[in-house]
C-alpha cells in the first residue's frame, strides 16, 4: 500500500523557478523591482528547501498570499518592464487558498490592470480587461472544481513525505479491505493502538514507520494517537511482533492490540482504549465476535 510522494520533482521546479526570477533580479535595473524579484527568488528558494517538513506548517497559514502581493508590487513599481505579468493572475488563483485570498488576487488583479491604463491606452486596457476577466473565471472555477480532489487528499495524504503515515479517515476504508484479506488469504491481522505524549508523538510515529514493513500503513487519528494495522502468518507470529515493536519503541505510553475480527466499529474501538486502565491490553479474536 505505497504511494509515491512527488516532492523532488516539486523542489525542482521550485528551485528553477527561483533561478530564474534570481537572474530576472540581477538584469533589472530599477532597484525597486530587483528587490521584489530577489525577494520572490528567496521566498520560492526556501520553500523548495523545507518543503519536506510540511507537516509542522499549519494547512491554515496563507502561504498564497505573498506571491499576490510580490505580483502586485511588480506591476506598480516597474510597469514598463513587467506589464505582460498581469496574466498571471489567473494561474495564481488556480493555487489551494483560503476564501478571502482569492477576493484578495481578484481584487489586485483589478487594481494592478486599472494602474496599467495609462500605459496601455484606452483600447488596448479594454481589450486586455476583456480577456483577463474570463481568464481569471476559469482560474476561479478551476480552484472550485478541484475543492473536492483536495479535501479527499487531505484525507489520506501522508502526514509525513517518505513515511506511510495516513489519517484517521483512512483507517476506517483499511480495517473492512485488511479484514477481508485476512479471511480470503488466512493471516492474522491486528490493529495496533498508541497513545504517546504530545512531545514524543513525532519520534514515536517515525519509529513506528521505521519498524513496520512496507505494507503496514500506519495512521494518525489525533494529535496523541497513532495507529497500525499488523499483518502476520499466524497469531505466534503476532506475539513476537508485538514484542520486537514494544522493544523498539520503548513507549512510556499506553498501546493496545486489537485483532482485527474483535475490533468492530472504531469508534467503540476507542471508547475502550480510552477506558483502558492498564499501558497494554490484547483484544483477542474471542473477545468481540
Amino acid at each position: 500500500m505505497q504511494s509515491k510522494y512527488k516532492v523532488r520533482l516539486m523542489r525542482l521546479n521550485l528551485w528553477a523557478a527561483a533561478l530564474l526570477l534570481a537572474l530576472l533580479a540581477y538584469l533589472s535595473e530599477p532597484l525597486s523591482s530587483a528587490l521584489l524579484l530577489g525577494l520572490a527568488s528567496a521566498w520560492l528558494a526556501l520553500t523548495a528547501t523545507l518543503l519536506e517538513f510540511s507537516h509542522r506548517r499549519p494547512a491554515t497559514v496563507p502561504w498564497q498570499i505573498l506571491p499576490s502581493l510580490l505580483l502586485a508590487g511588480l506591476l506598480w513599481v516597474d510597469p514598463e518592464r513587467h506589464a505582460l505579468w498581469l496574466w498571471a493572475w489567473p494561474a495564481l488563483l488556480m493555487l489551494p487558498q483560503p476564501g478571502w485570498i482569492l477576493a484578495l488576487s481578484c481584487a489586485l488583479a483589478g487594481i494592478t490592470w486599472w494602474s496599467l491604463a495609462d500605459l496601455l491606452g484606452t483600447e488596448q486596457t479594454l481589450f486586455s480587461g476583456l480577456v483577463l476577466l474570463p481568464l481569471m473565471l476559469l482560474g476561479l472555477a478551476r480552484n472550485r472544481h478541484l475543492l473536492p480532489a483536495r479535501a479527499a487528499a487531505r484525507q489520506r495524504v501522508r502526514l509525513i513525505p517518505g513515511l506511510p503515515l495516513w489519517s484517521a479517515q483512512r483507517l476506517a476504508i483499511d480495517l473492512r479491505r485488511e479484514r477481508a484479506r485476512c479471511r480470503r488469504e488466512g493471516v492474522y491481522g491486528e490493529l495496533m493502538l498508541l497513545r504517546a505524549p504530545r512531545n514524543q508523538f513525532w519520534t514515536l510515529a517515525q519509529d513506528l514507520c521505521r519498524l513496520t514493513h512496507e505494507f503496514e500503513n500506519c495512521y494518525r487519528l489525533d494529535h496523541r494517537t497513532l495507529a497500525v494495522l499488523l499483518l502476520s502468518r499466524d497469531i505466534h507470529q503476532a506475539q513476537k511482533r508485538r514484542h520486537a515493536l514494544l522493544k523498539g519503541l520503548r513507549p512510556s505510553a499506553k498501546v493496545r492490540f486489537t485483532a482485527l475480527n474483535a475490533v468492530g466499529a472504531l469508534d467503540a474501538l476507542l471508547k475502550r482504549f480510552e477506558r483502558q486502565s492498564s499501558d497494554f491490553e490484547v483484544e483477542a479474536e474471542s473477545a468481540h465476535g
